[in-house]
């Protein structure tokens, strides 16, 4: 019997990410196809319960990523589900923002949906994210997911065999459909015609987006690479937050001419993008672009994004845009959280971004869509086209520090982490105070000093026993001159290991 403290291990967040697959030194299996089981029943437990009907009334829809372990946790998953009564839809290969859109589709209307993967991790990591009516769920409901699986018996096959459906290709419809109204282009016509796009789908899910959105429309594909699903990963790591995946996109944009390269992540719930000249928008460009693309139909909003965001964005979207840049605690469900609460309380915020890509727009049911964002940035490449301009037109006037770094400070010996960093963090901004180095106020998250030259953020990890540190300067050999001043703070605290520093 699994005892209930080794199932929360498997909470990452709002969601379950664990080791699918044998093969790495150190990385025992602990998501097995029995865990997948018990944890399939524990969202329908957490589903009874929020619902107050039975999982026998209840339709659930299960997909995966390109992953090697995906189809055998899904038929544990799915015979789980059959068990228990439920109505279950097996959508094979899909993406994150394709599961929650089967709530809403007419052709499934789903009670839940489950996806099955663990975004860019290793090929022998697997995981499972949970969607309801509305949205992703939040931590808690996971920890709840996990309590009912630690309970609940393994879970008997079903002879029955769930229902097959082709989700992805209903939401790549949904899609095409959003391209066409955005440039008021008629239901036969091809839009994209003349337009060259290059995608790299990283051998995740995202290659649909090259062969059922894009050349439908007219767009020209052939620059596109590894839209192959292959859950081994053997050209770059499904994250357009890798420097080899994003280096990727950049040779084909270039070697194709291409308008516009998209990249997406394993499972196409986050995205960044390169110009023809192979300028990569991610990162603070991207958050730029996209709200450079909102700016006019909602003016003077407020557009959250996570706290690494450079002071340069901040001028950029404050003084251009006439937006208000909302800084907030890192984490994709902190940033949507925090923009529905905006607007809850009438402050219009379209838009929750991290400088990782997850971006989520109000529109679009503050879902963090890759393929969406992709769609607006598409939009507003065609009209460009057409008026001859060019999308960097949209950020010319950004600037951008003129060195930033990371360094992770891992924590060890220590038994609570969290509890030891946040000791850190209020002896670090203690001491900053009476060394006459200035805070900003709020931070949201950690603690940020300002310098004359730059910022730098020392925060606790969402997920890892370590303490992230963010440097940016305006000024040459800036970032070391910093990050010197922070060493000197952070003396004698022996379990924070700063040997980054000497790096």
């Amino acid at each position: 019997m699994i005892a209930e403290k080794e199932w929360m291990k498997l909470q990452n967040g709002s969601d379950v990410r664990g080791v699918a697959m044998a093969g790495v030194a150190e990385e025992p299996v602990n998501l097995t196809e029995e865990v997948a089981g018990r944890i399939a029943g524990g969202f329908l437990d957490l589903l009874e319960e929020k619902s107050g009907r039975k999982a026998a009334k209840m339709t659930i829809a299960v997909g995966h990523d390109s992953r090697i372990s995906a189809p055998s946790l899904k038929r544990a998953i799915l015979s789980a589900l059959l068990s228990r009564g439920a109505r279950a839809l097996d959508c094979g290969l899909s993406s994150t923002p394709a599961m929650f859109m089967s709530i809403l589709f007419d052709e499934t209307k789903a009670d839940g949906s489950i996806m099955i993967t663990a975004s860019h991790l290793p090929y022998n990591r697997n995981g499972m994210k949970f969607f309801t009516e509305k949205g992703g769920l939040e931590a808690s409901d996971i920890k709840k997911i996990l309590s009912y699986a630690s309970k609940n018996p393994p879970v008997q096959g079903d002879e029955k065999e769930a229902e097959t459906f082709d989700l992805i290709a209903v939401y790549a419809a949904h899609l095409q459909k959003k391209i066409r109204e955005g440039l008021s282009a008629a239901p036969e016509e091809k839009p994209l015609a003349g337009m060259r796009i290059a995608v790299d789908a990283g051998n995740g899910s995202g290659g649909f987006f090259a062969t059922k959105v894009l050349a439908p429309l007219g767009a020209d594909t052939t620059g596109s690479r590894y839209l192959e699903p292959n859950g081994m990963f053997p050209n770059h790591i499904p994250n357009p937050e890798n420097r080899e995946a994003m280096t990727a996109i950049s040779r084909a944009v270039l070697e194709s001419h291409a308008d516009l390269g998209l990249i997406f992540d394993t499972d196409v719930d986050r995205m960044s993008a390169v110009l023809p000249t192979g300028e990569e928008i991610s990162r603070n460009a991207l958050i730029a672009m996209m709200a450079a693309i909102l700016a006019p139909e909602y003016p003077k909003s407020t557009i959250v994004t996570d706290s690494i965001t450079s002071d340069e964005l901040t001028d950029f979207l404050e003084n251009e845009l006439h937006l208000r840049h909302h800084r907030f605690k890192r984490g994709y469900k902190n940033v949507i959280n925090e923009c529905m609460r905006l607007n809850e309380e009438g402050t219009v915020s379209p838009l929750a971004i991290e400088t990782s890509g997850h971006g989520a727009l109000s529109e679009n049911y503050y879902l963090d869509d890759g393929a969406y964002l992709a769609v607006k940035l598409l939009i507003a490449a065609a009209k460009a086209k057409r008026e001859g301009r060019t999308l960097r037109s949209l950020i010319e006037k950004l600037a951008y520090p003129l060195e930033s770094r990371e360094y992770r400070l891992k924590i060890q010996g220590e038994e609570d982490a969290k509890d030891y960093a946040a000791n850190v963090l209020a002896a670090f901004a203690q001491r900053a105070k009476e060394n006459g180095i200035k805070l900003a106020e709020p931070s949201y998250e950690g603690v940020r000093l300002v310098f004359p030259d730059g910022w730098a953020l020392l925060r606790m990890s969402l997920h890892d026993p370590n303490m992230p540190l963010n440097i940016e300067s305006r000024e040459k050999g800036g970032v070391l001159a910093i990050a010197e001043k922070v060493r000197k703070l952070l003396e004698g605290f022996d379990s924070l290991d700063c040997s980054a520093f000497q790096k």
